[in-house]
């Protein structure tokens, strides 16, 4: 941060504390920027203006009969209104509830009345007509505010009364501008988890754990009020919200949003991002086209191509500290770089908009080839470990000692240790209150010594970075007791380009087996290698071609123990994906979903192997 944005920082304890700073340090810069509709047709505020915009929210807010301590469910997509309604709910002393945008609404119903919400808002009508549709009871809700439609159709028979947002803000312009600020220790969020079986439970987070996570976070990035971040990942997802946008108002620094998740390249391009936070897939897909591209290319461009990831590395290595794998013509890299740079590295740095400074990558494991590939192309992808419970950053890597195949050290004022079974374990100002309204669960979450059990094994390194081993309760454990953490089997694998997606299997099983999601390119060309149609679906069930994907799966995970490595593999042509319900909104798999949606083809693999 610059001396300027830095003013005061001690005195920050509440999320409208960083709000105050901004405005008062940067009144006239931009804060927030949306597309509507044209890429080249944007609608900005500076902080002055979001200030007075808060201020209008925070009244109608009163008008609606809320006060300080009450809890407003929000479901927007990322916007300048989802940023308005989150501020002016935390400006009034109140707590936001946000909603997944892609959860069934009889989750969001659930999470509505479980929270004791007593306001929604909502971006159309129809969302909030699917959710009652879903659950016909809502005992606490007061009122639902529509962002979206001017005009309220058909809510005669709704069982709250159903608002447009002009007509809303309209209500509370007489009402005085609510001064019962929050405290430190009031809940800023009640986050509620997506697992993937059972209930979400409702992490509530302090302004004390979020601020602290927002400028530990700022203190690492070294970003400031100039840098422009772009917006991508939903706000009810804990990575996006204190790494992006509380990451971004603790500096004043503009964040952009994209227009939605089918624009992120074209919307990349335009902005030209200095901060762009996401999660591994979104890379995972970058650099399978990346390769694609490349497979189309002469012997000799691929050849160079390799040679500038190798050359890459070895740079990337000695910038960080990292062991530099030998090369006898590593005396020619000096002189070789230049072009490669050129050729290779800058069309990678392009494909994100060609500015970037800072790119966090959270939410699950980044894929070794991957990480390795951008960081040679000099694009700062620096991978952390967090969770909901932790606000979530517990590490980071940094800038300056980046190691892919690491989640970093701990940010500023956190503490970390492993505990039994090898169990990554956190204290620190990040941590988790509790989960709303289950006392049980917030005791079997702590050590009795008040350390959070994060449920992840880790291993920490004499540079004091963790690497994530597996889960603990994601440990296959195969008939014969063998354990096998599946995460590095699944990263590893997906190091071979013609793998998009894949799931093992074998808890309780004599071995492990594979689902695999193929890239359609790579499919079609070990298809045509054996005379095979690659659009006839049969084609994905041939023992051939299956043999020959097993081959690769094989070769992929080679190092790792004989026990660990599958034996058999189902090929899927379609994407796992949020909609079928087979992805957490972390875009990590549902690992029980999946099981449960091919059970057929998993028990096929284990009667007839390869």
């Amino acid at each position: 941060m610059t001396a300027n944005s830095n003013q005061g920082a001690s005195s920050l304890k509440t999320v409208p504390d960083l709000l105050d700073r901004s405005v008062a340090l940067f009144p006239d810069r931009p804060a927030y920027s949306e597309c509507k509709g044209d890429l080249n047709n944007w609608r900005t505020l500076t902080w002055k203006e979001v200030k007075t915009e808060v201020e209008k929210w925070s009244k109608a807010l009163s008008a609606s009969g809320l006060k300080k301590g009450d809890n407003v469910a929000v479901l927007l997509p990322n916007s300048i209104n989802a940023a308005l309604a989150d501020l002016s709910i935390l400006y009034s002393g109140m707590t936001p509830v946000p909603l997944h945008a892609i959860d069934t609404p009889a989750s969001s119903a659930y999470i509505i009345n479980n929270s004791v919400s007593k306001l929604l808002i909502v971006p159309k009508t129809l969302r909030w007509n699917a959710i009652r549709s879903a659950c016909k009871d809502f005992p606490n809700l007061k009122q639902v505010v529509v962002v979206g439609d001017d005009v309220i159709e058909n809510a005669e028979d709704s069982p709250v009364p159903v608002t447009p947002l002009k007509e809303w803000l309209k209500a509370g312009e007489n009402e005085p501008t609510p001064t019962d600020r929050p405290t430190e220790e009031d809940l800023a969020a009640i986050l509620y988890t997506s697992g993937t079986t059972g209930r979400p439970k409702g992490v509530m987070l302090t302004h004390t754990n979020i601020v602290s996570n927002a400028m530990g976070i700022a203190s690492e990035s070294q970003l400031d009020e100039k840098d422009v971040f772009l917006s991508f990942l939903p706000f009810s997802h804990t990575f996006e919200r204190s790494c992006t946008y509380y990451h971004a108002l603790s500096i004043g620094a503009e964040m952009k949003f994209v227009r939605n998740a089918t624009t992120v390249a074209e919307d990349l391009q335009y902005v030209k991002p200095t901060c762009f936070n996401t999660v591994p897939r979104v890379y995972e897909i970058l650099y399978q086209k990346i390769q694609s591209d490349l497979s189309k290319e002469s012997k000799t461009t691929q050849a160079l191509a390799k040679l500038a990831v190798h050359i890459g590395w070895r740079k990337f290595c000695k910038k960080n500290g990292l062991e530099v794998e030998p090369s006898i013509f590593s005396w020619l890299d000096p002189l070789i770089w230049p072009y490669l740079e050129k050729k290779f590295s800058k069309q990678a740095r392009d494909a994100l908009g060609g500015n970037l400074k800072y790119s966090l990558v959270g939410g699950a494991a980044l894929g070794h080839a991957n990480g390795t590939y951008f960081c040679a192309m000099g694009i700062p992808v620096l991978q952390g470990f967090g969770m909901t419970e932790t606000s979530p950053a517990v590490t980071l890597n940094k800038k300056w000692l980046n190691d892919p195949i690491t989640c970093g050290s701990p940010i500023p004022h956190v503490q970390i240790r492993i505990g039994e079974d090898d169990e990554l374990q956190v204290k620190g100002p990040n941590v988790m209150k509790g989960y709303w309204n289950l006392p049980e669960a917030t005791a079997a979450a702590f050590t009795e010594d008040g350390w959070l059990k994060t449920g992840d094994q880790a291993h920490i390194n004499d540079r004091n970075q963790i690497r994530i081993t597996g889960r603990i309760k994601e440990i296959i454990v195969t008939s014969t007791g063998e354990k096998i953490p599946p995460n590095d089997l699944e990263n590893a694998i997906l190091g071979d380009p013609l793998f998009d997606q894949v799931m093992v299997v074998g808890e309780g099983r004599p071995f492990v087996v594979a689902l695999a999601v193929v890239n359609p390119d790579e499919f079609a060309k070990v298809a045509k290698s054996v005379g095979a149609d690659p659009n006839d679906p049969a084609t994905y069930e041939r023992k051939d071609i299956r043999k020959i994907a097993l081959q690769r799966i094989k070769k992929a995970v080679a190092s790792f123990p004989q026990y660990g490595i599958p034996r058999n593999v189902w090929l899927l042509k379609d994407n796992w994906t949020l909609d079928d319900g087979l992805l957490t909104v972390t875009l990590k798999n549902r690992r029980g979903e999946i099981a449960k949606r091919y059970k057929d083809q998993i028990n096929y693999l284990y009667h007839c192997p390869q």
